[in-house]
């Protein structure tokens, strides 16, 4: 049984096509958990609007308690922890991790980049050998297969990898770092462009994009299905 983290990161509250003002990432979102979830009504999902509901920012407490190691934290560290752990735990679990990020100024939303900050975590989602000083870092979220789907949308054209303001974009290779990093490689990423221009460019856009969502689930649903078959009991 497959099991999808579903986060979404915009602060529009509705989805485009549904409700006025309503946002397109969310439409995207909707419609890849919805399609999944039609072909294989027994997989699980966990969701989790931090457009709404934002995580918390960093600060020096979470910075001392998530450097402490856990046999010495005090009790007052653990309660500093318990909205990171659960967001971490909530990764942990996850084999599909949706993301629904809208482009703002160049790179993430606030609210997604908090999400970030509290699930890169020393010895929880990565650890640190200092005996590889040229490779330190160990991801931790390598020990099974997980992908991860950015579906984004963005005011302007171009800024997809090859296009002419593709170094402008800071969205989608900062959030593949950041898997990346912790052991999630297996990215996709999808985006609706033209939501300034909107028309029939945008609308052509969205249409491109839901096709590609389609295609998505057609082509990952048979993989990971199999290998759960495969794995021994």
């Amino acid at each position: 049984m497959t099991h999808i983290l579903h986060l979404d990161a915009s602060a529009r509250p509705g989805r485009a096509g549904t409700d006025e003002h309503g946002s397109i990432s969310r439409r995207l979102t909707h419609r890849f958990v919805t399609g999944w979830k039609s072909r294989h009504a027994h997989d699980t999902v966990t969701y989790r609007d931090i457009g709404a509901a934002p995580p918390s920012f960093i600060d020096q407490p979470w910075i001392q308690a998530a450097f402490t190691p856990a046999a010495h934290r005090s009790p007052w560290m653990a309660e500093v922890l318990a909205e990171s752990d659960q967001m971490v735990d909530e990764l942990i679990a996850a084999d599909i991790l949706v993301i629904g990020a809208p482009l703002y100024n160049f790179g993430m939303p606030a609210t997604l980049k908090a999400w970030v900050d509290q699930v890169v975590r020393l010895g929880r989602t990565v650890d640190y050998d200092p005996s590889q000083p040229e490779d330190p870092f160990i991801p931790l979220l390598a020990e099974r297969p997980r992908h991860a789907i950015i579906l984004s949308s963005r005011g302007e054209s171009g800024l997809g990898p090859g296009g002419p303001l593709a170094h402008m974009n800071h969205l989608e290779p900062n959030l593949a770092t950041v898997l990346e990093f912790i052991g999630i490689t297996r990215i996709h990423r999808i985006a609706v462009e033209h939501q300034e221009t909107g028309g029939e460019l945008l609308a052509d856009s969205i249409d491109a994009a839901e096709r590609d969502v389609d295609a998505l689930i057609a082509h990952l649903a048979p993989a990971l299905h199999t290998a759960e078959q495969e794995e021994p009991a």
